[in-house]
């Protein structure tokens, strides 16, 4: 079957002194019917990437395919068959609601209705509201039905959920769930690593302009080598502090990081290290302020990659 998405030896530079490469031969491929999640802190790549794989940016080097199609080549039947919900959008504040769907369902030659797509994300009591009178997360909401008034095969969101109240956000998350059901293939990027977890099938981690880590999100924890995460976080004043090799030392410990105060060990079983890790703090004089485990998750994947929070630059 033809993926999704094919990206092959993918570069992007931007000129300069000296030139940036944001994309440093990436490669990916997606394939159809999934939801795929793309994550990455600000700054390593993985906006530029989106863009280019949604033909908003053109590629130094390297092939992308969308469908079995090229941009260059192919980019009506292209914008077709895709949606794109970027994460700023920027619509006409003196056009209602409905008027900007139908102006958007106008560009496609077939699709749900405007009534419909502003149905399907919650919007039916603001369908005749001026956009410049809505919300934050009721401007987010109308940018995600005009990705849908296309029935897109290829549907991008980039932050779909950023702005919104828990239950907006639930119901969106049950409309993605609804799309990959009808067998279109959904491409994410998000900062909320629940989301993440809950949607995706496959997540890839992208830092410094390459993927640096591919699979579905129990596969990318088990890869941590320990289901249990350990934090423990020293007093300010503490004089002594471990090294992460004395910490990686202990009893069934695979990884230790240091991030302030805190660190951060994952652990295939976490009876054995923590009598073990509170033996080693007691014999050092180091200070505990405080201690906690519980199961390791997609977000301590992203920080054992990359050394950072996906937040943290957000």
């Amino acid at each position: 079957m033809t993926p999704a998405i094919l990206v092959r030896g993918l570069v992007k530079t931007y000129p300069g002194k000296p030139p940036v490469e944001a994309v440093r031969g990436l490669d990916l491929e997606v394939r159809v019917g999934e939801c795929f999640g793309l994550l990455g802190p600000n700054g390593a790549g993985k906006t530029t990437t989106l863009e280019i794989i949604e033909g908003l940016l053109d590629a130094t080097a390297g092939d992308v395919e969308v469908l079995g199609l090229k941009w260059g080549r192919d980019d009506t039947a292209i914008r077709r068959k895709i949606g794109i919900s970027l994460q700023e959008t920027r619509l006409s504040d003196k056009l209602t609601v409905r008027e900007t769907v139908a102006l958007f369902r106008s560009f496609y030659p077939s699709g749900p209705t405007p009534d419909a797509a502003i149905a399907s994300v919650g919007l039916e009591e603001k369908a005749r509201a001026y956009v410049d009178k809505l919300s934050g997360g009721q401007r987010q909401r109308l940018a995600v039905a005009t990705a849908l008034v296309g029935d897109p095969e290829v549907l991008f969101l980039d932050e779909p959920t950023t702005g919104l109240d828990p239950q907006s956000r639930r119901s969106l998350w049950d409309l993605i769930r609804s799309i990959k059901d009808r067998g279109r293939t959904v491409v994410l990027t998000t900062h909320y690593m629940d989301e993440a977890e809950r949607l995706c099938d496959r997540v890839a981690v992208v830092d410094h302009g390459q993927v640096r880590a591919l699979g579905t999100p129990a596969e990318l924890i088990a890869r941590l080598g320990g289901e249990h995460v350990i934090e423990l976080e020293l007093a300010s004043d503490s004089a002594a502090r471990p090294t992460d090799a004395e910490l990686k030392a202990l009893p069934t410990v695979t990884s230790a990081k240091a991030d302030g105060d805190t660190f951060r060990l994952t652990a295939a079983e976490p009876h054995r290290a923590l009598p073990a890790l509170l033996d080693f703090t007691r014999g050092t004089g180091a200070k505990v302020a405080g201690l906690t485990t519980r199961t390791a998750t997609l977000e301590d994947v992203f920080v054992n990659l990359t050394g950072r929070h996906l937040r943290d630059d957000a």
